[in-house]
């Protein structure tokens, strides 16, 4: 059973992300109004504003928790071409509303608007990937986990097209991979996801597929976590919502070849429910059951059942009562 819980953000514009904590119990929000806000639930069931500050001096775009080995960090990218990562500093651990959250570095390499920001996976140490509207992906390290005022660059990818967001491949088995979203119009024709895999020899990241199916600009992307599948599943959110299956094809001379195993990719499902734009997509934590929400103002779970047929299990909506009185 689900419970709706109203939370009046009070922003003073467009909320363009909302991200929960590794534990589900802290969530941060981000606006067009330059600020990003901090929320904890509280032992009433509430959720509780800890939190505000202007972090930006543009729209911005999304926001994202570091995991919680780490401690308590945020970073958050902008119209204004930067990306920005936050520290808690916590003056008295019984009550966060005495809680600041300090900026410990700009990332400042992005010639145009940074649009997608997202930590890397824990087993692949404290690394933070941005893409933006110039067509690059760029990789940043903090070699010291206890400062975070010094990141370096690891790696530059450029994409070609325009990158509206981004997910890495959470798998420990696999190399670190990375899939990417365009939302570029100019090229109708052009392929819209890309699939980058970091080669280990070599040292660099490269371009190993595209999906040719997906021609519509692209709002979001996101693998799920896999929990002993023999393959990944990447959810795709533009007026319908896709699934792909990547699975890496098996090669008797694996060891002595110096490039990476092709991909197959292959569509699992179609989903067009929504009848609108799908906004974003978000799995649960075993990768079973996938979340969307889309202009229909609805957010839609979806789970495969024992056929592997894609089915919408819930739909939630917000109360139409509610939504008026706190016009």
């Amino acid at each position: 059973m689900f419970v709706q819980l109203t939370l009046n953000a009070d922003h003073k514009d467009l909320i363009h992300d909302v991200a929960y904590d590794f534990y589900g119990k802290r969530l941060a929000t981000c606006s067009s109004d330059q600020t990003v806000k901090v929320w904890d639930m509280g032992e009433d069931g509430q959720w509780h504003n800890t939190a505000s500050w202007k972090a930006h001096c543009g729209s911005v775009w999304k926001v994202t928790w570091g995991h919680p080995e780490f401690g308590q960090v945020l970073a958050t990218c902008s119209f204004d071409r930067t990306a920005i990562v936050w520290e808690e500093l916590v003056t008295d651990e019984t009550n966060r509303d005495k809680s600041q959250w300090l900026k410990r570095t700009t990332l400042v390499d992005s010639r145009t608007s940074v649009t997608d920001i997202k930590f890397a996976p824990k087993h692949l140490g404290l690394q933070l990937a941005i893409c933006s509207t110039d067509g690059s992906i760029r990789i940043y390290e903090a070699p010291d986990v206890m400062n975070l005022s010094q990141w370096s660059l690891l790696h530059e990818i450029s994409c070609k097209i325009s990158c509206s967001c981004m997910s890495w491949n959470p798998s420990r088995v696999h190399p670190p991979m990375i899939a990417v979203g365009s939302d570029d119009t100019t090229n109708a024709a052009g392929p819209k996801v890309l699939i980058y895999e970091f080669n280990e020899n070599s040292r660099r990241w490269v371009k190993s597929e595209t999906i040719p199916s997906v021609f519509d600009p692209v709002n979001d992307i996101a693998f799920a976590p896999n929990l002993g599948r023999s393959y990944h599943l990447l959810s795709v959110a533009t007026k319908e919502l896709r699934i792909f299956s990547i699975k890496q094809q098996r090669d008797l001379n694996a060891a002595l070849q110096t490039t990476l195993p092709k991909l197959e990719i292959k569509g699992v499902a179609k989903l067009e429910e929504h009848s609108t734009q799908v906004w974003r997509v978000c799995w649960n934590i075993t990768g079973t059951i996938l979340a969307s929400s889309g202009d229909d103002g609805t957010v839609k779970l979806w789970k495969a059942n024992y056929r592997g047929v894609w089915k919408c299990i819930s739909t939630l909506k917000g109360d139409p009562k509610l939504d008026k009185s706190l016009a």
